[in-house]
């Protein structure tokens, strides 16, 4: 796997996960290539009206620490995107 997707993947895994889980939510990972990551923001987070400010002012700036070029998709709801995992 090349870096910026292992790098992505540990930043999920070891930051955004667990923030996102202290509120109650759940974070999936939809898709991931070298220059872009796809989550997925569901439970709690599910219809929250702070899903938005979670995306711009958590998971981007996160994702863009390690990956400062990578496109950073961002969705929520309760229905789950067909394939996604959830991050643990």
């Amino acid at each position: 796997m090349p870096a910026n997707i292992d790098q992505m993947l540990k930043v999920c895994r070891e930051v955004i996960a667990p923030l996102v889980r202290a509120d109650q939510g759940e974070l999936y990972l939809v898709a991931v290539e070298p220059d872009q990551i796809t989550l997925h923001l569901a439970g709690m987070c599910a219809g929250c009206p702070g899903a938005n400010l979670t995306a711009k002012g958590v998971i981007e700036p996160a994702v863009h620490a390690v990956a400062p070029s990578a496109r950073v998709v961002v969705t929520s709801g309760i229905r789950i995107p067909e394939g996604a995992s959830l991050v643990t």
